[in-house]
């Protein structure tokens, strides 16, 4: 089994569709196909269900999927190390994205560790929750931004900052007529989700919010990614659920949003090893308080939980 074995898989596994799996990777549909008939073999398991209408993982390919993305995380960090220490970078800070993190902020928090820290070489990596619980664990990641409250026993999780739940809808979509969309009203439309495995924290607090409707919730499709949640929404496919600081970003004239009544926000954690932090990540730690700060004040909401950082 090689690496680009696994590339190949980790691809159409977070796809789960052959073309987009190949366009991602650059390469055509047959030779990806091949790949991972090839990978199967050496492997002797079956890692997908293929029918006419989709492809799902199997239990095997699931549990491939995390180790998978481990290894390839491990031999990326180390490639970048190593050009990192040979561009005269003197630390590192490895740093695992999971649920989705607002460019504003995040583009704001680099820039600062940019400007204060510009010896320390930041790395960043976009991960689900479980891969990045497992890799802070590991020492993979020495810091992680997700939506994810509980977290496993050795990791603090402390909420930095809150985010209006909205209803993402067509543009001339009927339930436009509502200022604030009251969650009854959810009930009789379809809805358009982020896949669980993919945005596991989100997952958990969407919910515990839909919970009392969630008998009479249909789900017409369960997607990957933001993009392609926004892009079935934009047709008419259904509605979705975001953060108002992710979907403001989009600028899409095709789509509206409404909060739900009831003032329902989602927040975002902190997530670290329950030790002595580092220097690097103190000084880490401090710039995301401060960007917290900054953003809360500028949306007239005020901050909570940020003391606790350095817990």
């Amino acid at each position: 089994m090689e690496l680009r074995h696994l590339r190949c898989f980790v691809a159409v596994a977070e796809e789960l569709h052959f073309a987009r799996a190949a366009e991602r990777l650059h390469m055509e549909q047959s030779p990806l196909s091949r790949t991972i008939k090839d990978l199967e073999y050496r492997l002797g398991v079956q890692l997908f269900e293929r029918t006419t209408r989709r492809t799902r993982l199997t239990w095997a390919g699931t549990v491939l999927l995390q180790e998978a993305r481990r290894v390839i995380a491990v031999v990326e960090q180390a490639k970048a190390s190593v050009k990192g220490a040979a561009s005269g970078y003197q630390g590192q800070l490895r740093i695992a994205l999971s649920d989705g993190v607002p460019q504003l902020r995040l583009a704001s928090l680099l820039a600062l560790c940019r400007e204060e820290d510009p010896d320390i070489e930041i790395f960043l990596r976009e991960v689900p929750s479980a891969m990045q619980t497992r890799g802070l664990l590991d020492d993979l990641f020495d810091v992680g931004l997700s939506q994810t409250a509980n977290q496993a026993d050795g990791l603090l999780a402390v909420p930095v900052w809150h985010d209006p739940l909205v209803v993402t809808l067509p543009a001339r979509h009927q339930l436009l007529a509502h200022r604030e969309i009251p969650l009854e009203e959810l009930a009789g439309h379809p809805l358009v989700l982020c896949e669980p495995q993919v945005c596991e924290g989100f997952w958990q607090q969407l919910q515990l919010v839909l919970q009392p409707i969630a008998p009479r919730l249909t789900i017409a499709e369960s997607v990957p990614t933001l993009d392609l949640m926004i892009a079935l929404v934009a047709a008419g496919y259904g509605l979705e659920f975001s953060s108002l600081a992710r979907i403001s970003e989009l600028h899409n004239p095709d789509i509206a949003t409404r909060p739900l009544a009831g003032q329902s926000t989602l927040t975002t954690y902190l997530v670290r090893r329950n030790s002595e932090p580092s220097a690097p990540l103190d000084r880490f730690i401090d710039r995301v308080a401060r960007v917290a700060c900054g953003m809360d004040d500028h949306s007239g909401h005020q901050p909570t939980g940020l003391r606790s950082l350095d817990a």
